[in-house]
């Protein structure tokens, strides 16, 4: 018998240390080599572990929640036969870091402007997940029945640790769930227990108290809850907030969706970061970043538009690299596939850093005005309020309009009330002559 340790491999370039998210062996347990053993939080991503020996595990590093330092032990493992203890474990593949945001047709993005721990996590944070589609029309359809309750014999199911978690709560084996994609999701789970375990659904009973709880924030949430506490902290926010009348812009994005043949549909997303984009070079101010240590605000000449994206493990910001130079269906295809990669938690690190400014939306479910809470080290971030109907005069008359809240909160210390006025109105009158979009 020997003893092996497995130590935390380099699992990201500039990683120091990672935590603890989840323990999927114990001390005492037998494992096989490539077995999940531990799931292992970065700043962008959730990684899974897998053992490079067989053996029983006879050490672990810490509880959930610890942090582990890059190249310290992790587990022990006690082996049948001496393994070279120099032999480099190999990084596990990134899995669920975000995994899908019950879907609100973000499409991968949303199709609310859906989008950040990440980037300091956004953000968008304080408006919510940017939702792609301010619009309250489309919506998911329900999850359909799964038509079989057995997985494929001895496959490796991929679930995010939150999924993991609540099935192991409800005593359900996921290799029973039947899902479409690479992942099992939240939604896969409600079908099985809905319609694939045999007890059918039953409508919840009489409101009635729930046992107190308390919940270690972990993880991507407590991630959220220092980047978030750091900005509040760090930056004199303030919000302004405008209505804008998007009746023309609606009427343009139905046109183009009616004959758009195998390109990806539109929602107002992609026409706001265009309009963005074009008013940004007037406004330099708010497409910066500005650091704090160094006293020093860098105002970048590209725009580089964080998405604050909702996902089950929480609040992401993806980010389009060099907005400016795409037009509405480039933009569409770079928020579908982001959003998708960062609810199935394939989004690159690199995806996620590096952003200049930040949209963000709570769509159909957004309020009058929100106050989002601005993306460290950006100073600006933009949040776009839900689409409502409401009667307008139109000199004599009175006329049916779409009427859209525009919210911007900007980092006081270099970003002027006027700036920010000033910009919106600058916004606001692409976006209600939306022929200027595409415009030279």
């Amino acid at each position: 018998m020997a003893r092996f340790t497995f130590r935390l491999p380099d699992i990201g370039e500039g990683i120091a240390e990672a935590e603890i998210v989840a323990w999927h062996v114990k001390v005492g347990d037998r494992i096989e080599e490539d077995q999940q053993v531990a799931d292992m939080m970065t700043d962008k991503a959730t990684v899974e572990m897998e053992s490079p020996v067989s053996g029983v595990v006879v050490e672990l590093a810490g509880e959930v929640g610890d942090q582990v330092a890059i190249g310290a032990a992790l587990m022990v493992v006690e082996t049948e036969e001496a393994v070279a203890e120099e032999a480099p474990a190999a990084a596990a593949p990134v899995a669920e870091a975000v995994e899908e945001q019950v879907e609100a047709e973000t499409p991968g993005v949303p199709e609310a402007i859906e989008a950040p721990a990440p980037l300091p996590l956004a953000g968008g944070a304080g408006g919510g997940p940017v939702q792609t589609d301010p619009t309250p029309e489309e919506t998911s359809p329900p999850p359909t029945p799964p038509a079989s309750g057995r997985g494929e014999e001895g496959r490796h199911v991929l679930a995010s640790p939150a999924v993991r978690a609540r099935a192991k709560d409800l005593g359900v084996d996921l290799s029973e769930v039947k899902h479409d994609g690479q992942h099992i999701r939240h939604a896969d789970l409600d079908a099985y227990l809905r319609y694939g375990s045999g007890q059918g659904y039953h409508a919840p009973h009489a409101s009635r108290a729930r046992e107190d709880e308390t919940v270690k924030v972990i993880g991507m949430r407590r991630r959220i809850a220092e980047n978030m506490a750091a900005a509040k902290r760090a930056i004199p926010h303030f919000t302004y907030v405008d209505e804008i009348d998007v009746t023309a812009l609606e009427a343009m994005r139905a046109d183009l969706n009616a004959n758009r043949g195998s390109r990806p549909k539109l929602t107002m997303l992609p026409f706001l970061i265009v309009a963005i984009c074009r008013t940004l070079p007037d406004f330099p101010m708010l497409n910066a970043r500005y650091d704090d240590e160094g006293g020093v605000v860098t105002r970048f000449g590209r725009v580089h538009m964080g998405m604050a994206t909702q996902t089950d493990a929480g609040l992401t910001v993806p980010v389009i690299r060099d907005a400016q130079d795409m037009n509405v269906w480039q933009l569409a295809s770079e928020i579908g596939r982001l959003a998708e990669a960062a609810r199935t938690g394939k989004i690159k690190s690199e995806e996620l850093q590096g952003g200049t400014i930040t949209i963000t939306s709570l769509g159909p479910l957004g309020g009058i005005a929100t106050t989002p809470v601005i993306n460290r080290p950006e100073v600006a971030i933009i949040g776009p309020n839900k689409i409502v109907e409401r009667p307008v005069f139109a000199g004599d008359d009175i006329v049916r309009a779409k009427l859209m809240n525009l919210s911007i909160s900007c980092d006081h210390r270099v970003v002027d009330g006027w700036d920010a006025a000033s910009y919106v109105q600058a916004l606001r009158k692409l976006l209600e002559t939306p022929v200027l979009l595409f415009a030279d």
